[in-house]
């Protein structure tokens, strides 16, 4: 049996939104709820299930989504568009920026839950 990553849940203050913030980013679809989660399924059929928090605080996580040169320009131009504040790097000091590691592009920036989202088009070569 080959191990893929089904889904995973996604803390938010509002996981309507949350997840409606995502979709349009990437040019998604939201999914139909499904118990207490709002799914959004990325190509791979990797499921970002959001679920509100039930804690006032969210702790970070870090989503890296490898997307192809195209999509890159689509999701980047999307978020200058809406005023979404980026960063070269998930330190988030090099604000305005993108990166060019290992041939590609990569950028960062964090959705309503203050989960650190990146998007980049090489993957990192130690695997994560």
């Amino acid at each position: 049996m080959t191990i893929q990553l089904n889904h995973t849940i996604v803390a938010a203050h509002d996981k309507e939104a949350s997840a409606r913030f995502l979709a349009s980013l990437f040019g998604l679809e939201v999914g139909a709820p499904f118990g207490p989660f709002v799914p959004v399924t990325v190509g791979n059929g990797v499921t970002l299930d959001y679920a509100d928090s039930r804690s006032e605080t969210i702790t970070p996580q870090h989503y890296a989504f490898l997307v192809s040169e195209d999509e890159f320009d689509a999701i980047f131009e999307r978020i200058k568009q809406a005023g979404i504040t980026y960063y070269a790097d998930p330190q988030h000091t090099e604000k305005g920026s993108i990166n060019h590691r290992n041939g590609g592009r990569g950028t960062y920036f964090e959705d309503p839950g203050g989960h650190n989202m990146e998007i980049l088009t090489r993957p990192h070569s130690n695997g994560g």
